[in-house]
């Protein structure tokens, strides 16, 4: 006899399906990841605006989960691509909160091994000119970088979340990591930061 999966096992795509009789299992998808877009989105637009956005995607999701494919079995790149359009409509909240990281004062070390401190120094020192450079580029280019920098998703998930061709967001990729790293003067403070470029 074959015990049926539980919510935690099931895939997003068996939920999804799942909620189209019982909407109420959809709430499984906001267990799973709504720490996860809360962290993306408050980086881009602060905690507060944060709240409301994620709400927003996990209503418009819900919504329009009749159109989900269901061949996907991860969500993670349909949610993203959800919140990266709502962040869009908050480009004034963006940019503002880009200029005041511009803005804020560069943070003193904290104690601890001495490598981390000298990273810490470095990578706080370079924040007004990061800020600056994220503020400097393009949407798509900006919507590509955060979802790989700070979303921690793969080439192919960004192009679903955004629907362009992985050779695309590789393109834009490459772009908006020129323009970061030519503003903080052809370095990379950050050696572990995502957005350095790859190996």
């Amino acid at each position: 006899m074959t015990v049926p999966p539980t919510t935690a096992q099931k895939c997003d795509a068996d939920l999804i399906e799942g909620s189209l009789t019982d909407p109420e299992s959809f709430a499984a998808l906001f267990d799973r990841y709504s720490v996860m877009l809360f962290r993306y989105v408050s980086r881009r637009l602060g905690p507060g605006p944060a709240e409301d956005v994620v709400g927003e995607t996990f209503l418009a999701a819900f919504s329009g989960r009749h159109r989900y494919d269901l061949t996907q079995r991860d969500a993670r790149p349909w949610l993203f691509g959800i919140a990266t359009k709502l962040v869009a409509r908050h480009h004034r909240a963006e940019a503002a909160r880009y200029r005041a990281l511009r803005r804020s004062p560069v943070d003193g070390p904290v104690e601890g091994p001495d490598d981390r401190v000298a990273a810490g120094v470095t990578a706080s020192a370079s924040r007004p000119a990061l800020a600056e450079a994220l503020a400097g580029l393009q949407g798509r280019d900006l919507d590509v970088l955060l979802l790989v920098a700070w979303g921690d998703l793969a080439y192919e998930e960004v192009a679903r979340a955004l629907d362009i061709p992985v050779g695309t967001v590789r393109s834009r990729l490459n772009r908006a990591r020129r323009k970061v790293r030519a503003a903080l003067g052809d370095t990379n403070p950050l050696r572990d930061d995502p957005m350095a470029e790859e190996a």
